[in-house]
């Protein structure tokens, strides 16, 4: 049983899923950076006393899941969602979805997916695919940042759909409402709902582990790593931050990437209101993190370890965040036309 659905490879895995599930009730409108956009998936985080693969857990988008929900939500569409205790019972939710005539979602880890190539293996539990059918005990799933589709068997999805240690997805599945119709209207209103709350979430956190004032803190946090925690520590913290700045789907800075390919686009829908000239700002700041990845990719390699080369890393950050913060006032004080 195999259900229509068209494969289109993306940037992230959350805003890939989310761009082809809607991609029916959208007429095809509903692209990657609009659900990156509109579902407000561009953010920061640094929460230290939290650790993935032993070191700080970093984020450089939205919590998992809310991409969706949002850009669903802003559009008007219901979804189905649920996580699971038993293995036997998410499976049977599984068939029965599939059956339905339902492509969808899920959540998993990506550690024993077996067509990953082995060098980008490690614990992570917050990836996204597509179930759209299935062939006696043998699933078929479109994996948005893959170039084309795979299999996996009954055994391969349970456990990646099962993985344990952080952001566990407990068989977590979801997919939107078929029957749904977006309008070209609910799509303007959606790309301004997106842009309201991605200014807010970077701008008004008032803690100091989030948003702009997130990648200051963290900025200068790195200044002090190389004498509080010694080279070989500090040097597998830069680590994780490039890990999960380059690795988890993007690459380059890319989540600034699609925010500004994001604007572009949305400046399309709404133009006059100068969304374009807001887009090269983000532009410019995934550059900058991209250079930031390689400087620390320098030191946690060895190549370069003095103060100086962390002083520079944090400095790195610290204009980011200045850049960000510049570019999100100007989106947060638009008067829409």
């Amino acid at each position: 049983m195999k259900i229509e659905f068209e494969h289109r490879q993306a940037a992230h895995c959350e805003s890939g899923v989310t761009s082809n599930l809607l991609r029916i009730s959208s007429q095809g409108k509903i692209t990657e950076p609009l659900a990156f956009g509109i579902g407000a998936g561009l953010f920061f985080a640094h929460i230290p006393f939290m650790k993935i693969n032993n070191g700080p857990a970093i984020a450089f988008r939205t919590l998992p899941g809310h991409i969706f929900n949002r850009t669903c939500k802003s559009l008007g569409i219901p979804v189905t969602r649920k996580k699971f205790r038993s293995t036997e019972k998410a499976e049977a939710f599984l068939r029965t979805s599939l059956d339905n005539g339902h492509a969808v979602g899920c959540q998993v880890g990506v550690y024993y997916l077996p067509y990953f190539p082995k060098e980008y293996r490690f614990h992570f539990n917050a990836h996204n695919l597509i179930v759209y059918g299935r062939e006696e005990e043998n699933y078929l799933v479109s994996d948005p940042i893959m170039e084309g589709t795979n299999i996996l068997d009954r055994y391969q999805l349970e456990r990646v759909r099962f993985a344990k240690g952080a952001l566990a997805p407990k068989g977590h599945i979801y997919y939107p409402y078929r029957g749904a119709d977006i309008s070209d209207e609910q799509i303007k209103q959606a790309i301004k709902c997106g842009i309201k709350k991605n200014a807010s979430n970077m701008l008004g956190i008032p803690f100091g582990f989030a948003g702009v004032k997130g990648i200051k803190s963290t900025g200068n946090k790195i200044k002090k790593w190389r004498d509080k925690l010694g080279l070989q520590k500090a040097g597998s913290y830069l680590a994780q931050m490039v890990r999960m700045q380059e690795e988890i789907g993007t690459g380059g800075g890319g989540f600034r990437y699609i925010y500004a390919a994001f604007l572009q686009e949305a400046d399309a829908w709404l133009p006059g209101n100068g969304l374009a000239a807001v887009s090269v700002m983000f532009t410019q700041a995934g550059d900058l993190w991209r250079t930031a990845a390689v400087q620390a990719a320098g030191i946690y390699k060895g190549r370069i370890s003095s103060q100086q080369d962390f002083d520079l890393m944090g400095n790195y950050l610290i204009e980011i965040a200045e850049l960000e913060k510049e570019a999100f006032l100007v989106l947060k004080k638009i008067k829409w036309q």
